[in-house]
């Protein structure tokens, strides 16, 4: 598929049919998440792929999204910070979170590639979660993205317009001002 169709493809899928997907398949998906860029080539995201019922009913309640027990494979996505703190200072954890991101955004865009569907879900307990997974206290739980291959048959929503969200030189700024040409000597 090409990135510009991936990209306008990708949506938020809370409804899956019963197929289960190939967990090669969210394994390739998670390695295109690790391309992503790293402030100092230092990688701090994790991803751990859930697939014991039991685990993942115990992640729909620390969502409290019912959707998420539908799903056959939940992924959670960490960041341990530790790396990049020592390196960095406090700026690392801005890096930390940019670099969460970047892998959850080429993760979910590499399964709308294969066909497959997720729902980046940011609201949780986290404490729930790391319970449930058994992470230690210091790293971060990004993001719960159930897996499946969508029942939901919807155009996806749009999304803001460049009109809306994009400023020349200067927040607010809609016009480019002409380049100023640079005469040679």
């Amino acid at each position: 598929m090409e990135l510009d169709k991936a990209i306008k493809e990708r949506k938020s899928v809370r409804k899956y049919i019963t197929k289960a997907p190939n967990w090669r398949e969210i394994i390739e998906a998670i390695d295109a998440g690790l391309q992503g860029p790293l402030a100092g080539n230092i990688g701090s995201v994790r991803f751990i792929l859930v697939s014991d019922r039991e685990l993942i009913q115990q992640l729909k309640e620390a969502c409290q999204e019912d959707f998420v027990a539908t799903a056959h494979y939940v992924v959670v996505v960490c960041s341990d910070p530790k790396d990049v703190l020592r390196a960095y200072g406090e700026r690392g954890e801005i890096y930390v979170r940019q670099q969460a991101g970047a892998a959850i955004e080429n993760f979910l865009l590499k399964l709308v590639d294969l066909g497959l569907s997720g729902c980046w879900i940011g609201d949780f307990v986290e404490e729930q979660v790391k319970t449930t997974i058994r992470t230690p206290s210091n790293v971060y739980i990004e993001a719960v993205i159930p897996i499946g291959y969508s029942a939901d048959k919807s155009v996806r929503k749009r999304k803001p317009s460049m009109d809306m969200a994009m400023y020349f030189d200067k927040y607010k700024s809609r016009e480019m001002k002409p380049k100023k040409q640079v005469e040679a000597f």
